[in-house]
């Protein structure tokens, strides 16, 4: 095992598959002489040249539309949003283009391609850049939505991410690229759509994903403190959901609660309590809480920026009352 930075993680993952595989590129705004607004690809122009490490325009309907068309002409585009709040202009080719391809085809014509970029909160950066997105876009049939929590998780999943022939949105975090993390010296993916673990526990069921983990596993950690056990579920990817290990979990814990940075209506965290409620009803032994994004355009003061986000408080006071113990 070697211990990497996030960003590594996907710069490894990313010219694996390059190496790999001809038809797979890069392109998007500084990914190239700027080696990435992240990062990321630092050193990729480099080593793979200018036709498969491409720099573009601000203009992420015009380089989203022509990754669309590559890849239903036989390429594997990796498309680099320098942030999901700038996939609003590039979403009539994700959600008409890619999404619908197989299907408005009958299966004739696909779109092998990777949307990738950070999502949700970054600091100050004030309502118009602080967006979290995975819902809408896992609303979406053909899709398949990925949202990494850790260097290991990312790098195997973008590998597998970039050998499917569906169109993946790649969602990761600013406020991660920096976080380091032990992965194998050799090659390694994971299966889209499975769900981990992170902590075992027997009194109750979190689950969470992308950056906000880290707020459900310091949760977990504070609330061993008082001799509660909480099973900290990462789904990984939230289209397809790992529905069944989450309802294995509530069986064994009688209790749910789900921590997402998102606006609370029709939320990821919305489907979960529903799918929950569903098929696992009889052994709920308090109601499903959540702890989500105030139901408000993020603020720009710190201050209010944190009682705006899912934070450890706010995620300890829901277990609590889950537990009848606040």
């Amino acid at each position: 095992m070697k211990t990497v930075e996030f960003r590594e993680a996907l710069r490894e993952a990313m010219s694996e598959e390059m190496r790999r595989d001809e038809r797979v590129y890069l392109m998007g705004e500084e990914v190239a002489e700027y080696n990435g607004a992240y990062k990321v690809s630092k050193g990729m122009l480099a080593e793979f040249g200018p036709k498969r490490v491409i720099d573009t325009p601000i203009a992420e309907l015009g380089f989203a539309g022509i990754g669309v068309g590559s890849a239903m002409n036989g390429l594997r585009p990796i498309v680099e949003f320098m942030t999901f709040n700038f996939s609003l202009v590039a979403i009539d080719q994700v959600i008409n283009s890619a999404a619908k391809m197989m299907s408005m085809s009958g299966g004739q014509n696909t779109a092998p391609i990777v949307f990738r970029g950070p999502t949700a909160s970054a600091g100050m950066l004030s309502s118009q850049h602080s967006q979290a997105f995975e819902n809408w876009f896992a609303n979406c049939p053909g899709l398949k939505v990925i949202v990494p929590s850790t260097p290991y998780d990312a790098k195997g999943l973008l590998k597998s991410a970039i050998r499917d022939d569906d169109p993946v949105i790649f969602m990761e975090s600013e406020q991660m690229y920096g976080d380091k993390g032990e992965i194998p010296e050799g090659e390694y993916i994971l299966p889209i759509g499975v769900a981990d673990i992170k902590k075992e526990g027997s009194d109750v069921t979190v689950v969470t994903f992308g950056k906000i983990s880290k707020v459900a596993m310091a949760a977990a950690r504070e609330l061993e403190k008082e001799n509660i056990s909480a099973e900290v579920i990462d789904l990984r990817t939230v289209r397809p959901i790992d529905y069944a290990t989450v309802i294995e979990s509530v069986k064994k814990t009688n209790r749910l609660v789900i921590v997402e940075e998102a606006w609370p209506l029709a939320s990821i965290s919305s489907e979960i309590a529903y799918m929950v409620q569903r098929n696992a009803f009889d052994y709920l032994d308090a109601p499903i809480k959540r702890v989500t994004t105030a139901d408000v355009p993020l603020p720009y003061a710190p201050t209010l920026i944190d009682a705006s986000l899912p934070n450890l408080t706010r995620t300890v006071k829901a277990i609590k009352e889950v537990l009848y113990r606040d």
